[in-house]
């Protein structure tokens, strides 16, 4: 992707302008159900839950398999349709993507797809390796890495989304596996985040740091959209934290489509998934909004926007676009409102992120999408990135990050597991209390 990042191209296109083990046994596959107002409560049937768990043992496979042996980094993306399990040539590592790793491997591990063993020892391997070896500034990491050695790509920022990101996936590690060795290490990553530093000298986040004397990105983490795991990380640091004044300092713009009204910046709908892989908003509200209902509104008004766009054969059973590969290269592209060159591709890990919020419709696409285009979309890892049937194009590679949002949500849409395993953590519990939550 040569660096290209979610929240560049969006600033690109204007966006950013406003601001073998034996399996545990599971519990019933059923959705848990949404609290008032977040839409309707669904049960997952028997297909359902056949293709969740053939499309997370997919995804999975890519966070062990694509992953830097000696430094658990996870690589960026990888090719898909022609994969043979062998570690990608292309030496990119994403740090968002090993937090998805570290979520994946929670899964994994749970689930019995992959060998306990083999699950601990990458686990530690990328903790370690994180805590000791991989450049940092500030505990802050930057956003791409080689995956072999950790050397940052050329101009590569440090970033705190990114970053954000990683802490997720290491906590949900530390709260999973009873290994004292991973909790030492997890909890030393986390701990070592400087969150006042990020600030420079205002009350919101900055995007980033550069190093030659570039110094800190100039856009801020100011308005609605993936930002909350950062402000809710940094608010519940035990060793480093940051004013839970912050929570108010970023807007919560208004969005309307339709008879939709809802809190939104002009972003891609992965920015309403991000921050809920991990921190459970169900049934919750602070002072201004119920954050998962938002997101609910947010994924019908995004669905019934694809719609609208009759000329690109959008139907009930093939929607969704969000920030992700195309045809020419990689973009951020969706809507409500129109942003980036739609054409009519889908991008399935938009339903994917989406399933936690609306089970019924989203499960309708990726099930669709497999029946119909699996033979030439889906691959060793799952779906491709993205596609477009009557081109025809189909991408040749998967994004870690795009696989990741999938085989997490799909989880808390079977269980509510990560979001459960998750908030054991208590600087969570503890940040979303001085921000002041509430039963909804």
């Amino acid at each position: 992707m040569d660096a290209l990042t979610r929240r560049s191209a969006i600033k690109l296109l204007g966006g950013a302008a406003l601001g073998a083990a034996a399996p545990v046994p599971m519990p019933a596959e059923a959705a848990s159900p949404p609290h008032a107002g977040a839409g309707l409560p669904y049960t997952l049937r028997p297909e359902d839950v056949a293709f969740l768990d053939e499309m997370q043992r997919a995804a999975c496979l890519y966070f062990a398999e694509q992953t830097g042996p000696e430094t658990g980094q996870v690589l960026d993306r990888a090719v898909n349709r022609t994969a043979t399990g062998e570690l990608d040539a292309r030496t990119l590592a994403s740090i968002a993507a090993t937090g998805f790793g570290l979520t994946a491997l929670c899964i994994a591990d749970r689930r019995g797809y992959l060998p306990n063993d083999r699950i601990r020892k990458q686990v530690l391997t990328t903790l370690e390796f994180h805590l000791n070896k991989l450049p940092n500034e500030h505990g802050f990491f930057y956003h791409f890495n080689d995956v072999h050695t950790g050397e940052p790509a050329k101009g590569s920022e440090v970033s705190s989304i990114d970053t954000a990101l990683l802490l997720c996936g290491v906590l949900t590690a530390r709260a999973y596996f009873n290994d004292p060795r991973i909790a030492r290490l997890a909890t030393a990553i986390y701990e070592r985040v400087d969150w006042p530093w990020m600030l420079n000298g205002g009350t919101t986040f900055s995007m980033g740091w550069k190093n030659g004397g570039k110094g800190f990105i100039e856009t801020r983490w100011s308005h609605y959209c993936e930002l909350m795991m950062i402000y809710l990380l940094a608010i519940g640091s035990p060793t480093h934290p940051v004013s839970a004044s912050t929570w108010t300092a970023w807007t919560r713009p208004r969005m309307r489509f339709g008879s939709f009204d809802y809190i939104s910046g002009d972003d891609p709908l992965f920015v309403h998934q991000y921050s809920q892989a991990w921190f459970d908003f169900r049934g919750k509200r602070d002072a201004f909004a119920d954050y998962f209902a938002n997101s609910v509104t947010a994924t019908r008004a995004h669905e019934a926007w694809c719609l609208s766009l009759k000329q690109h054969w959008y139907t009930e059973d093939y929607w969704g676009v969000s920030a992700s590969d195309w045809e020419h290269g990689y973009t951020a592209w969706g809507g409500p409102p129109l942003m980036g060159p739609v054409d009519g591709s889908v991008v399935p890990c938009a339903t994917a992120g989406s399933l936690a919020f609306l089970p019924g419709d989203c499960l309708r696409v990726q099930r669709s999408l497999k029946a119909r285009y699996g033979p030439d979309a889906w691959g060793r890892y799952g779906f491709c990135d993205a596609f477009h049937p009557s081109q025809p194009w189909y991408d040749p590679d998967v994004l870690g990050i795009d696989l990741g949002i999938g085989v997490v949500m799909a989880e808390n849409l079977r269980s509510g597991w990560i979001w459960e395993t998750f908030m054991r953590n208590p600087e969570p519990r503890l940040a979303m209390d001085r921000c002041g939550f509430v039963p909804a």
